[in-house]
Parts: structure tokens; C-alpha cells; sequence
């Protein structure tokens, strides 16, 4: 449950140091927060340790535990800094937990961190996020402390504060013969249920008597016989620390379920044990206790939240500033909240308890005295040592003692109650001291850390209200264009200057003159902005009393520093209502080369944004002339184009919407035919002229060459094959014999454009390369599709035709034929997936390719077969051999494992039905195919199956004896269950292939039960035995743990005696399954635990499970020599592979004697695709993209 603090056997001696390795956490720039005004620290909670941060704020409130411990010096306890030194005996829990409390104690931050001290205990992170019982971890901690302070002076710390003893004694009522048994305690638990609070449960407990009577008699051992006696127990010894628990969790056997006590159940602050004990004639104060700590738990049984309340014996926090906040009417605080004072009609005169001087001082605005220091004063109380605090982790705040009451009951109630004996007393320097008995060492450290602390906060505090302005020089700048342009660069006009954000303007204001030494006569401020235009100015900074965070200037402002009036002699106009606009002025190009498009020119003027429209008109548009806006940018569509009116003249820039990047159009009276003015919008508008490439692929050889062709988006492609033509002085008879066909990236010719299409329609970017082709351009309603007759490519090249969108897949299934050679019906087309296969079947014949959404540019398959009739499945059968037991001293290479050894043979099903395909000597071989409907069960495939000639040889009683598997990446996948389920309910698909396995017995899996192939690994090698099935039911839990315990119990071993792991044999890798996180105990355990069948082991059916055997074998490496033979092919076939793909992405590369050199422009072949074979690289022509090889290498 808390990983090693309960299991450091001698840990005292530890040569390792658990934080040695501890992972690095990133740093916040931010240091810690100071504490609050309570000048107690709290502690982080690190995800689920606020039980943890309650027990450990009860023990440094515990002040004779926290002396004894600080105690310990290094020589008896070691250093943290030596725990890296192998000779080193480090004890590392009580040095880890000194040093926390010294945090506490004098790190001035508002909250400690306990990981240092986690990691001691052997925590991880998963450890850190679970919460746990406070109650056992405080008896686990006190255990394991006792355990590291062996040896020390302070071994017997915990039993001298927290032991006691309680004796059951039974008295025999005829000879009064008392039996008696000790019992040891370090914290007593009492019920809570039924009971009305702690001293009534103490009083069933230790007084009233159990009495053996009538048919319920006691066997005296002085009477030799069954005789009435009494039983009680009473407290022997009491402990100087009373630790009690309540037990608010019981179970309620009628609903079977958990449930916690929220009954009413009080406890008085102090407690007599006087009648609970077995001696009591000592004096009262041997018996009195007073509560100090309460331990209280929010939520419910199966999770909820701790913290605590503590009475600060010491008087270590500040506990009286809650009074003075809740009497406003009598105390006054500073505005910082550091200094408090009292009203005018409340003045008193009064002395700090720790300063011994008058806290009055010469008095201030609003009539209040402050206190000069800054701390806040300490009062006297009369209730000297009642001072409770609530420690919530990081929050900290006192409390009323009455609010204790508050945690008799209800869902957040008191859990663990903290008593200390009332004789106890804390000597006087103690009180209000927190370096009390500190060792030096921890006080040099706490300093050091504190000096550290305060260095960062101001460091901090500096960065947070560090300000960084953007400086402009007015000598360094002149306006023109209606904007402010450095006469320099922009680098050499500013000058940065970082300011503190709560100095004043008038501070700024000086340190700028500083700055610039030489500046003569009034110096202004101004907001600075950058626009396109240019450099303009807002509002002048005025206010030198203001703080410049109050005056609104932001992190990175630019400032410009000027005489308020005129930069290089021009009179500049500031604020909103000037900034300068830029806008985009175009104009109709006087010559337009071709197409429907328009050309234009385009040019950038500046206005500002009050300039009248009149004014614009005048300045840009000659006489006669309109203007039209567009408010959408660069876009030029017609729809966003409107004309400016004759009414608008007298509008400005600005409430007409023209901003940056807006842009205008300027017509002449001649081009208005494109303005339809009476609706205000443009008729007919077309996008700028770009250009296309059209490469000769008529001719061959050298006289291959580029053009470039001007054309808009709205040209229609038979113009660019025309204009193609002439530039590249080809006769004009081939006009009505070629078309043009998009290229590829990687030089493919792509099916060409119907000629009636624009360049928009075609979905051709500008400069896209166009090739000339022979053959004519399908039309619009034609498709130009590709095919190939089986899915090897290689031994079938890619074919092209042309076929009408209307007519049926039957009739372009003929004409492919016709094309390609071939004849007879037992053919059928299939379309080609991403991985260049043959995918989903053209099973509509008479449908129409339109229909079919066939596309142009398509890639279909001739595949031979018929289809099988609809709703028929067509499935290849793999019969599965049992396999023959392996000889020992057979080549490692000749075996998978057992099982696995022969999943390499199973091959991709032919498509026929012919007996050369069966794979004699292999584990696995091919049975035949099989049609069947969807709606046959699987026991129907079963017994279809058996009809097969290869397995007609086979004897097998009832198709329950036949295990039946879908078969995936040349593997058995999915496992088939139920007999009686239709095919159609496995969603098989139309490519599924099915493996038969014959099995010697009936076997009928449920929904929750996993099939797994274990192997024991044979003792002092690398190789394991046969393979054995096993059925594993997950339905409870699929944990690491249950599969421990199943496999553990099919081969009759120990649990903790073996080791598993997880087979992944196309990774040829091993993966072990540990089970540490689970070994915990059913109470405790999680309803969800990590589930088997979720990353990263993904357990299913037929997975292969390696068993070690660790009471014979020692070696806990699961790998075979298998598995090294074939990692290394893979290696090898990844590195060619890289190599392939290299070659196939950069077609001027040739590979000569391993070495990749550039080849010259007239050995590239046209289109190129490499091929490995045998261990060359081959050259093949392959029409088509994207291309095959590369897809087989991606897949």
C-alpha cells in the first residue's frame, strides 16, 4: 500500500539515498508564496496525500515528538549529502522528516512540499494520486520509524510517548481465579455506531463487564470445570499521547455495502481515564487529557478528503488576528493588511509579547496608530495555549475551539482524535519560538533557504512590475505620407527602456531626460502606435503625481518623445480622428493579353481616415469617372464590390468602412459598361491573368520542350491547347487529335480534361504543368479511367480507357476485356484501395458507373472469378495441422515458439481452387473457398467446410470440435464464438478469409472467455516447450494479477514464482506483465483496475504468453534466437526499404555498386517506378499514380 515504508528492513544502514534519482520536477519562475498572516506554513497536497499532510501537521504540532526527533544529530542519523557514498549508513525517513519540520517551522513560504519525504518512503507518482487510511498510516509510519531509529538513542521514541497497555482479565466467580492477558497499544479504536460519543464507548469498553453465564460457561483452569465468571479489560499503562480512532466505516450486511457513520459522536476537550483504568489511586492529574488534535475526514467510504484541526501549544501562529477582523468597530488594518492599529475612541496602550515596546506611534492619517513593525502585533490572551488552527494541505485559518463541535457528525466529521496529558507542560522559552531546539545545521539551512527565497521574490517582484517601453526619438523621425518614418532604421529610432510600472510618469519623464542629455526645451509624452501607414500619435501622457500602471501604460508600449507641436519643421495631427488609412487603388490595365479575365494595376495611397470622400474622388478619379469599394481585402469578386455614390461625397473615409488593406476600383467613363450603377454593383469581374505550362508529349526525343500560356481561371482549355500548339509550332491538324494532361508531381500523366471545361472546372492551379498528349480529350460526360488485370502490377502494366458515364459496369467490364485481350465471363471489376489492392466489388452489373459515383481519373481491377450471387460470401478456407512436437536440438530458426512457428506460412488465398496451392510440411495450408450465405450460422461454415477435399481426410465428430478464426495480416485475428450466430452478425466483410483449427475436445466459449497459448520456457536455454491452450475468464477483473494467478494455477506453481510475458511476433518482441501495482489487498483494491486488453498489451484471443518457471530458471530474458534472427531481417529490410523509397522519391538518382549518384537528364526515363528483386534495383514503365511499388513499401 505505501510501497517501502513499511518494508525498509535496516534502512537505518541504507547505502542508497531513495532521492538520488529522484525525477527532476521543472522549476516555476514564480518562488513560493510568503505565509499568510497566520505565520504558520502549510503543506502541499501532492494529488492524494491530504491524509498524510494531516498525520504529519499532528506530529510537528506534537512538540516533545518534534524535540526527541530533532534530537538526533548527523552523528547518529547520518546526512542526506553522504547517502550518495557507498560506505555511508544514512537513515533516511527521520532525516528527510527533521528537515521538513524545520520547513515548517522557519521556511517562510505558505506551503512545504513532502516529496523529498515520499520518495524516502518508496512512493512514485501512481503511489502519490491514491488515497489512503489515516489510521494505518499512522501505525506504518510509526513502524517504520522505529525501524530506522534502531541502533540510535531515540529507538524507543514511539513506545515512550505513544505506548500503551490494556489488560483482559476473566475472574472466576467460584474460586476468583483472575486470567489475565496483556495487550500493547500505540492508538486505541472505539466504535462509533450505536454509542452517543467517546466516554460512553470507553465506558462499554473498560468498565462494563461480559458476564459467562447459564449455557455460555467458562472452563476455569484452577476448577478443572465450566463455571459463571466475568470478563472486562481495563488500561494498564497509559501513554503521555492518546491516539484514538473512530470508527466511522462499517458494512451493512443486509444491503452489502459500505457505509459511513455520520450519527452524532462527541468528545469532550478534556478527558479523566480514571474509571477506565485498572489502578486508580494516584492523584487526578495522572489521568487528565486534553485534546490538541483532531483529524477529520469529508466524503464518504469510498473516498472523501482529510484535514485537521491543531491547538497550537506553542503559540507559534498568529491566531488572535481573526479577532481583530471580526471586530472592525474597535481595530483598523493598514491597506497592505501588515499593520493593524486601534480607532481613536479604542486607543489603549499595550506591549508586544516579543518586542516588549509600545506599540503606539505618532499618529497618521485617518486618526489610526500603526504598528512599526511588520509583522502584526501578538496579544495577550487569557486563554494562553487555546488556540486552534484548521491546516487544510496549503490553507491555513484559525478557529473558534467551539467549532470542533461543529465535527460531531454529518458527512465531514472528526476521524482520529490527538489527546496529550495535562501534566505536560512546555517550558517558557519554548512559546512563541519556532527555532526552539532546532540543531544548527537545520538552522543554517532554513536561513540560507530564507536569504534564497527573498533574493528570488525580489528578483520576481522586479520581472512582474518591470515594464518594457518602446522609445521614439523625434529627431530621428519625419513625416510625410500622413505618417510619422524613421529617417534611419527602425532599430537606430528606438530606444528601450525598462521602468518599474509603479514609478510615476514624472519619474519616466526623468528618466528620459537622463537618457538624452543633450535635449533642449519642453519635453512631451505621447501614445505611439505602429500602423501601416506609418507611425502616428494618440494622447499626450499628462499626470507626473500618476503612476504610469495607473495612467494605463501597458508592457511594451511605444512612447514618442517630441516638443508636442511639429516634427522637422511640419505640424503633425495626433489622435484617433487622423490615423492615416492605407488603401489599394486599381485601375483596368490599358492592354489585356487573352482570356475572360481582366488585368489590373494596383498601387498604395494614404488618407486619413476624417478625408472626405469628395476629396478622394478628386485626388484619384479623373473627370467623369466612379469609384468602387471593396471591404473584404485582396478578394475581388464581383458580389464585393460597390459603387461609392454621389450622396457619399461628403462621408469620410472612415464611416464608409474603408480601413487598411481595403481597396478601390477606378473606372473611366469607358469601362462602366462593367457597373451596373443603378444597383450599385460591379456585373462582371474576373480574377487577375497568371499562367499555365504545357509540355510536348507528341513528340519524343530532344524535341520535347515547355511552353508558358497566359490564362485567367474563366479560359476554357480548348484555347490553351490551340495557343499551345501554335507556341510550339505543331501542326494544326493535331488540334482535333491530342488533349491536354495534368502532370504529377512525380512526372505521371493524369487522365485528361474535357475541353470544355474552364480552367476553375478543371481545378488546375495557376503554373501547373499541362502535357500534350495524342489521343482525344474525353468530354464532360465522359469518364478516362485506368485499369489493370489482377492486383500484381508488376506482371500487369496499367491500361487506359475511355468509356461513357452512362453505360453499365457489365458493358465497361466487356470493353476492358476486349482492350487487354482476354475473353470469357468469369471475370468481374473490383476499384483499387488505398494500398493499390483490389478492394470493394462492382457487384451492381447493370447499375451505371455514374451511379456508382465512378470518377474520372479511376483506377479499376479485372479480377477473375465471378461474384457470388448477392447475399453469398465468398471465403477462402485455411485448415489448421496440429503441429509436431518439437525435437530438442532443432535449429532454433526452424521454430516460432511452439504455435507461432508456422503463422509465417499462411499465404494471401489464391484465387483459385488448385491443389498446388496447399503448402505441404506447413502447419497451415490452404483448404479451398466456399460460398455461403450471410445468413448461415457458423456452425453452417463448419460443416461446408468439412466438405472440402483436404479436409474430408480429417475425422471430426460435431462441428463443436472445429475452433474457427478470421485471418488477418497473414494471421489468425479474430477468434469466432457461438456455434448458432449468423455470418452477417461478425461483420466479416467481402475479402475475409477464415482458419479451421480441429480441436480433440468439445469447446464452446463464452463472451468472457479469452483463449490464450501459453509456453513454459525450457530451464537454461533460450527456447520454450509446446504451446498449451488456455481459457482464461476475465469476466470479474483482466488484470496483470488475475493472469498471474490463472496461469500460476494451470501449471501448479507459486504466483511469486513465475514470470509472464506477452509475445508480439511481428515485432519479434517480448513484453512483460507486471503485476506489482495489483498486489494490494481487496479492501483497498480499485473497481477499475488497468485492464489487460487496453494499451499497452491489447490481450485477445491467441495471443501468445511465455511462462518462466523461476524455482528452475533464473533467466528472466524471454527472447529466442528466433527472435534475434529476426529482428536483424528486419533491420535489413527497413534499411532497403529506406532505400527503395529514396530512389522513388528522387528519380535522378541511380544506384551504382551501392553508391547513389545523380544521372544525366537524357537517362531519365519518362516515367519511372524502381522495383526490388533479388537484391538489384529494376527500372519499369508504370503510366500511373500515385505508384504501386511506393504504396507496397508504405504498407
Amino acid at each position: 500500500m505505501f510501497g517501502d515504508l513499511f518494508e525498509e528492513d535496516f534502512s537505518f544502514i541504507s547505502n542508497h539515498h531513495c532521492g538520488k534519482a529522484k525525477k527532476s520536477k521543472p522549476r516555476d519562475f514564480e518562488p513560493p508564496a510568503p505565509r499568510d498572516f497566520t505565520n504558520l506554513s502549510g503543506i502541499k497536497n501532492q494529488g492524494g496525500t491530504c491524509y498524510l499532510n494531516s498525520l504529519l501537521q499532528t506530529l510537528l504540532f506534537t512538540p516533545e515528538f518534534r524535540e526527541a526527533l530533532f534530537s538526533l544529530g548527523p552523528e547518529e542519523l547520518g546526512t542526506l549529502d553522504d547517502s550518495s557514498k557507498p560506505d555511508a549508513k544514512v537513515r533516511i525517513i527521520p532525516l528527510q522528516l527533521q528537515r521538513l519540520f524545520a520547513q515548517l517551522l522557519l521556511l517562510d513560504q505558505q506551503a512545504a512540499s513532502t516529496t523529498d519525504l515520499t520518495e524516502s518512503f518508496g512512493w512514485n507518482s501512481h503511489e502519490e494520486m491514491r488515497q489512503h487510511d489515516v489510521q494505518e498510516l499512522n501505525r506504518i509510519l510509526f513502524s517504520a520509524l522505529e525501524t530506522s531509529l534502531v541502533g540510535t538513542s531515540g529507538h524507543d521514541l514511539i513506545n515512550r510517548l505513544y505506548h500503551g497497555i490494556v489488560v483482559n482479565q476473566i475472574v472466576c466467580k467460584e474460586c476468583k481465579n483472575i486470567s489475565e492477558r496483556q495487550e500493547d497499544f500505540l492508538d486505541l479504536t472505539v466504535t462509533v455506531k450505536g454509542v452517543s460519543g467517546l466516554e460512553e464507548a470507553l465506558w462499554n469498553t473498560y468498565v462494563e463487564e461480559e458476564h459467562f453465564e447459564n449455557e455460555n460457561l467458562y472452563r476455569c483452569g484452577a476448577c478443572d470445570k465450566l463455571v459463571e465468571a466475568s470478563k472486562s479489560a481495563k488500561l494498564r499503562k497509559l501513554p503521555p499521547f492518546l491516539t484514538i480512532s473512530l470508527l466511522r466505516f462499517n458494512f451493512d450486511f443486509e444491503k452489502c455495502e459500505r457505509y459511513k457513520e455520520t450519527s452524532c459522536y462527541t468528545f469532550p476537550s478534556q478527558i479523566n481515564l480514571r474509571p477506565f483504568c485498572e489502578q486508580t489511586e494516584m492523584d487526578d492529574s495522572e489521568y487528565m487529557y486534553e485534546l490538541f488534535s483532531v483529524i477529520i475526514h469529508k466524503g464518504g467510504c469510498y473516498g472523501g478528503h482529510y484535514h485537521v484541526y491543531v491547538r497550537d501549544v506553542d503559540e507559534l501562529g498568529n491566531w488572535q488576528l481573526q479577532y481583530l477582523q471580526n471586530h472592525p468597530q474597535i481595530f483598523q488594518f493598514s491597506p497592505d493588511e501588515n499593520k493593524v492599529g486601534l480607532r481613536e475612541i479604542h486607543k489603549l496602550t499595550f506591549k508586544s509579547d516579543f518586542q516588549g515596546q509600545d506599540l503606539q506611534s505618532p499618529p497618521q492619517k485617518n486618526d489610526v496608530q500603526w504598528d512599526s513593525e511588520k509583522n502584526p502585533p501578538r496579544l495577550k490572551d487569557s486563554s494562553a495555549g487555546c488556540h486552534w488552527f484548521d491546516l487544510n494541505d496549503s490553507k491555513v485559518q484559525p478557529i473558534k475551539e467551539k467549532d470542533i463541535e461543529k465535527q460531531f457528525e454529518g458527512k465531514e466529521s472528526a476521524y482520529m482524535l490527538f489527546y496529550r496529558k495535562s501534566q505536560l507542560k512546555r517550558p517558557a522559552e519554548a512559546r512563541g519560538n519556532p527555532r526552539y531546539k532546532i540543531p544548527t545545521h537545520l538552522l543554517n539551512e532554513m536561513n540560507a533557504a530564507n536569504t534564497e527565497l527573498q533574493k528570488k521574490r525580489v528578483e520576481c517582484d522586479s520581472a512582474n512590475n518591470g515594464m518594457d517601453l518602446h522609445l521614439h526619438l523625434s529627431s530621428c523621425y519625419m513625416f510625410h505620407n500622413g505618417a510619422l518614418h524613421p529617417a534611419l532604421t527602425w532599430k537606430e529610432s528606438v530606444v528601450d527602456l525598462t521602468i518599474d510600472r509603479r514609478k510615476t510618469l514624472g519619474d519616466l519623464r526623468q528618466s528620459v531626460f537622463q537618457m538624452l542629455e543633450s535635449w533642449e526645451g519642453d519635453m512631451v509624452l505621447s501614445i505611439a502606435k505602429p500602423l501601416p501607414a506609418g507611425l502616428h500619435l494618440y494622447q499626450i501622457l499628462d499626470g507626473d503625481e500618476l503612476t504610469l500602471d495607473g495612467i494605463g501604460l501597458a508592457d511594451g508600449a511605444d512612447v514618442f518623445v517630441w516638443n508636442g507641436k511639429e516634427v522637422g519643421g511640419t505640424k503633425v495631427m495626433t489622435g484617433p480622428d487622423h490615423e492615416p488609412v492605407v488603401i489599394n487603388v486599381l485601375r483596368l490595365a490599358e492592354y489585356n493579353e487573352g482570356g475572360k479575365g481582366q488585368h489590373f494595376t494596383e498601387s498604395q495611397h494614404v488618407f486619413s481616415c476624417s478625408t472626405k470622400l469628395g476629396e478622394l474622388h478628386r485626388a484619384l478619379a479623373p473627370s467623369g469617372g466612379i469609384i468602387l469599394k471593396n471591404l473584404s481585402g485582396p478578394e475581388k469578386e464581383a458580389k464585393n464590390w460597390e459603387v461609392l455614390l454621389e450622396e457619399d461625397m461628403n462621408r469620410t473615409v472612415r464611416s464608409v468602412g474603408l480601413t487598411d488593406g481595403c481597396s478601390v476600383l477606378i473606372l473611366d467613363s469607358h469601362d462602366q459598361s462593367f457597373v451596373n450603377v443603378s444597383s450599385g454593383n460591379l456585373t462582371a469581374f474576373t480574377y487577375d491573368i497568371s499562367w499555365l505550362q504545357v509540355k510536348n508529349f507528341c513528340r519524343t526525343g530532344d524535341e520535347e520542350k515547355h511552353v508558358k500560356i497566359t490564362a485567367t481561371i474563366e479560359t476554357v482549355m480548348a484555347d490553351i491547347k490551340m495557343k499551345a500548339i501554335r507556341e510550339l509550332q505543331l501542326e494544326e491538324e493535331l488540334a482535333n487529335a491530342s488533349c491536354l494532361r495534368p502532370v504529377s508531381g512525380n512526372g505521371k500523366l493524369l487522365s485528361p480534361v474535357p475541353e470544355d471545361y474552364t480552367v476553375k472546372e478543371a481545378e488546375l492551379k495557376m503554373g501547373s504543368l499541362l502535357g500534350l498528349c495524342h489521343g482525344k480529350a474525353p468530354t464532360s460526360t465522359q469518364l478516362f479511367l485506368y485499369f489493370i488485370v489482377g492486383s500484381d502490377q508488376v506482371a500487369s502494366p496499367e491500361m487506359e480507357i475511355v468509356v461513357e458515364e452512362t453505360i453499365s459496369v457489365k458493358e465497361c467490364l466487356n470493353l476492358m476485356l476486349e482492350k487487354s485481350g482476354l475473353s470469357g465471363d468469369n471475370w468481374h471489376l473490383r476499384r483499387i484501395d488505398w494500398c493499390y489492392e483490389a478492394g470493394e466489388a462492382l457487384s451492381q452489373e447493370n447499375a451505371t458507373l455514374k451511379e456508382l459515383n465512378v470518377c474520372r481519373g479511376d483506377t479499376l481491377v479485372i479480377t477473375e472469378g465471378k461474384l457470388p450471387p448477392k447475399g453469398f460470401l465468398k471465403i477462402p478456407i485455411w485448415w489448421f495441422k496440429s503441429s509436431s512436437p518439437k525435437k530438442h536440438g532443432e535449429p532454433a530458426q526452424d521454430q516460432v515458439n511452439g504455435l507461432t512457428c508456422q503463422m509465417d506460412a499462411l499465404q494471401v488465398s489464391p484465387a483459385g481452387d488448385s491443389p498446388e496451392h496447399i503448402h505441404t510440411g506447413m502447419d497451415l495450408c490452404y483448404a479451398g473457398t466456399i460460398e455461403i450465405t450471410g445468413e448461415a450460422s457458423l456452425e453452417d461454415l463448419k460443416m461446408q467446410a468439412l466438405t472440402l477435399p483436404c479436409c474430408q481426410e480429417q475425422v471430426v465428430p460435431l462441428p463443436s470440435f472445429l475452433r474457427a478464426w478470421t485471418v488477418d495480416s497473414k494471421r489468425p485475428g479474430k477468434l469466432l464464438r457461438s456455434n448458432k450466430q449468423r455470418l452477417n452478425d461478425y461483420r466479416l466483410g467481402a475479402r475475409v478469409e477464415i482458419c479451421i483449427e480441429p480441436l480433440q475436445k468439445e469447446e464452446n466459449l463464452g463472451p468472457h472467455e479469452l483463449l490464450l497459448r501459453v509456453q513454459m520456457g525450457i530451464p537454461g536455454e533460450r527456447d520454450y516447450y509446446d504451446s498449451m491452450d488456455l481459457v482464461w475468464d476475465i469476466s470479474k477483473e483482466c488484470t496483470a494479477w488475475a493472469l498471474r494467478q490463472r496461469v500460476a494455477a494451470h501449471y501448479c506453481l507459486p504466483v511469486e514464482k513465475i514470470e509472464i510475458a506477452k509475445y508480439f511476433p511481428e515485432r519479434f518482441e517480448w513484453l512483460p506483465i507486471s503485476s506489482w501495482t495489483q498486489q494490494i489487498s481487496k479492501r483497498k483494491r480499485k473497481k477499475k483496475q488497468e485492464s489487460l486488453q487496453a494499451a499497452p498489451y491489447h490481450l485477445k484471443d491467441g495471443d501468445v504468453i511465455g511462462v518462466k518457471n523461476l524455482l528452475l530458471d533464473d533467466m528472466k530474458d524471454f527472447s529466442t534466437l528466433r527472435d534475434d534472427i529476426g529482428k536483424e531481417k528486419q533491420r535489413q529490410l527497413t534499411l532497403e526499404k529506406k532505400k527503395s523509397l529514396q530512389m522513388l522519391r528522387n528519380p535522378h538518382l541511380e544506384n551504382h555498386g551501392g553508391q547513389l549518384k545523380t544521372a544525366s537528364a537524357s537517362q531519365i526515363p519518362r516515367v519511372k517506378v524502381l522495383q526490388e528483386s533479388q537484391g538489384s534495383l529494376q527500372q519499369k514503365d508504370q503510366g500511373n499514380a500515385p505508384n504501386p511499388e511506393e504504396k507496397k513499401l508504405w504498407k
